[in-house]
């Protein structure tokens, strides 16, 4: 069986978004390099932050850019124990807003951002 450990984010603005990420969450540094810097979350998961080019070392291809004000075809849906802070603190870092806060019909009460390069970021709290 397989199992998620590792989200790997190719980015177009990497000083920007490693600052961003800093600044957005209060994850662990792990690994730290010109080109990549990877975050441990609760949970055990990993985050890295890779600059494109760099990226695409690793896959023969590099990915394709997110134009300025465009979003990066994939969401990374977070959950916050103390979900008005995490949004405060996602705004102060920078965080481009798309959905304010908001009791979604799945259930969950969440707010969208995109980070510097485009990548939506989802903060939410289950409602009971």
């Amino acid at each position: 069986m397989a199992r998620h450990v590792l989200t790997i984010i190719a980015v177009e603005h990497f000083d920007k978004s490693v600052v961003f990420y800093k600044a957005a969450f209060d994850w662990a540094v792990t690994v730290e390099t010109p080109v990549y810097v990877e975050f441990a979350l609760p949970g055990g998961q990993r985050l890295g932050i890779y600059e494109r080019e760099g990226f695409g070392r690793n896959t023969g291809q590099v990915p394709a850019k997110v134009p300025a004000g465009e979003l990066a075809p994939m969401e990374l849906y977070l959950y916050s124990d103390d979900l008005e802070a995490a949004v405060t603190r996602m705004v102060v870092a920078g965080a481009r807003a798309l959905s304010p806060l908001a009791l979604r019909q799945w259930g969950d009460e969440a707010a969208y951002f995109a980070d510097p390069s485009g990548t939506v970021l989802v903060l939410a709290r289950p409602r009971s």
